[in-house]
């Protein structure tokens, strides 16, 4: 990342990449903050974030970089017609890379780190922070390069826009999510070339509509806050998803004996979850940490289960009867606190 900034310092002066930069960050708090939300059932290591991060914010964009440059550049030596040359790398050339290189970020995080990547949330999250940190250097090169028009250009990448490349990675890490939890082999080989495809294809109707339209404002309006809409629903449908996976698993282990009802319903429902370690935190942070552990530890029992019945185990994760014994401890240190505050 540093590496993309010193460029772009280098190609339009520290001023202007000093602004851009400061400028960048606004909209890239602001699919962090999307991404927190969706990230809240099983959240990933902030260590394997923050690689996503870097991996979207300097090898990728350094990557595109060069492949667009390098083929923009072809295309004007073929047709002498930079306007011809900007449009064609604009819909057809950068969806092509940068989908590409942003997508093999996901793919290296799922074959390296396949615990961290079990189902399509974490994918969708590991790709999100990938295209923010690839937005995040992307928007600093056009506010940078844009210095007397840099308002306009904010408005309209910042907040008309922050989430575009969020949404078209996204594609990739859905599919890879999605395989992850399928037993069936074939589904982990088409993940990444169907996710790719599908990214692409709106990456570029993205780009066209926006290259090609007169009417910007139209084209916003009947184009792109439709698929922004269409992506905001995805991801409640994502959240609906996992807490029925938490349900359904967590409800096998109760039928056993292992949960009570009411836990049950308490760690398939976020609202539940958050009231319940308010009551722990009342009762002191021996409760309240017990009480977050509980949380994680059978949160992470129900996606090893769903992973089992998928034959996705991994050998880095632990085991059924480890997770068990440490809800069980957890569970038996909050009824301790509890019990001695009455």
């Amino acid at each position: 990342m540093l590496v993309a900034i010193g460029y772009i310092a280098l190609a339009t002066g520290l001023g202007n990449t000093s602004v851009g930069f400061v400028l960048a960050l606004i909209p890239l708090a602001i699919v962090l903050l999307g991404v927190r939300w969706l990230d809240r059932w099983d959240p990933e290591p902030m260590t394997m974030l923050l690689m996503a991060l870097l991996w979207g914010a300097g090898v990728a964009v350094l990557s595109a970089l060069v492949i667009n440059t390098t083929a923009i550049m072809r295309i004007y030596e073929s047709t002498q017609d930079p306007t011809m040359a900007e449009t064609y790398g604009a819909v057809f050339v950068a969806p092509i890379s940068e989908e590409l290189v942003k997508g093999l970020g996901v793919l290296l995080i799922f074959l390296v780190r396949r615990h961290h990547l079990d189902g399509p949330v974490d994918g969708v999250v590991y790709a999100a922070t990938i295209a923010a940190g690839f937005a995040f250097t992307e928007n600093i090169l056009y506010f940078s390069q844009n210095a007397a028009l840099v308002g306009e250009v904010f408005v309209l990448r910042g907040i008309f826009s922050p989430f575009a490349h969020a949404l078209f990675t996204s594609c990739i890490g859905l599919a890879i999510g999605l395989a992850a939890r399928s037993p069936r082999t074939v589904m982990i080989v088409l993940a990444f070339p169907l996710g790719l495809l599908g990214a692409m294809a709106l990456h570029a109707l993205w780009n066209g509509s926006a290259a090609l339209a007169g009417n910007f404002f139209a084209v916003y309006l009947l184009v792109q806050v439709p698929l922004f809409l269409a992506t905001v629903g995805l991801l409640f449908w994502l959240r609906h998803l996992e807490a029925r996976v938490i349900r359904t698993r967590l409800g096998e282990y109760a039928a056993a004996g292992w949960f009570a009802p009411h836990e049950v319903d308490m760690l398939a429902s976020l609202r539940l979850r958050s009231q319940a370690k308010t009551w722990a935190a009342a009762l002191g942070e021996r409760a309240k940490a017990a009480t977050v552990a509980f949380q994680r530890d059978a949160t992470t029992l129900a996606y090893r289960r769903q992973k089992l019945r998928a034959g996705r185990s991994t050998r880095a994760e632990r085991t059924e009867v480890e997770l068990l014994q440490a809800i069980t401890e957890e569970r038996r240190t909050v009824a301790d606190v509890a019990a001695a505050r009455q």
